[in-house]
């Protein structure tokens, strides 16, 4: 139920973001979750469709393996990530910084969610896809919670 209709919710966007669980729950097989990050990641790959994500997300992706001194989880995060040739990982310039405290601020975010909000923003993303229910007071961009599709 849910993963049909993240795929018609999909289908009405061309440029999504993301937020790091996206990722952990493809990169973990996450049983509650792995059927709609597929669902995300397949929309990814198809011609047309496009996704930002800030650079913050893949510095939290790799602290397990850098803590686990896993080089291998790492290589393995690397060419992962590396398939989705429609996915742009966007830095934080001083414009996403800028916006980020402006939503900090305003919206009383921890900075690293303000910083992938802010990128989403940034990048005219029409949603942002995540999995944590404090983007749903952002009004600057819709948010797409995946727990709400279940």
């Amino acid at each position: 139920m849910g993963v049909a209709r993240l795929r018609t919710l999909l289908q009405t966007h061309r440029l999504v973001a993301l937020d790091t669980g996206i990722f952990i729950y493809q990169l973990a097989a996450n049983i509650r979750y792995l059927p709609l990050s597929d669902a995300v990641f397949a929309w990814l790959l198809r011609r047309g469709h496009a996704a930002v994500c800030s650079t913050v997300s893949l510095a939290e992706l790799l602290v397990p393996a850098y803590q686990e001194g896993n080089e291998r989880r790492i290589h393995a995060y690397y060419a992962f990530l590396g398939t989705f040739p429609n996915l742009t990982w966007v830095p934080p310039i001083i414009e996403i910084a800028d916006e980020a405290a402006r939503l900090r601020a305003s919206y009383q975010l921890q900075t690293p969610d303000a910083i992938q909000a802010a990128t989403a923003i940034y990048s005219k993303a029409s949603v942002f896809i995540s999995n944590d229910s404090v983007f749903k007071r952002v009004r600057e961009i819709d948010s797409l919670i995946l727990d709400d599709l279940l």
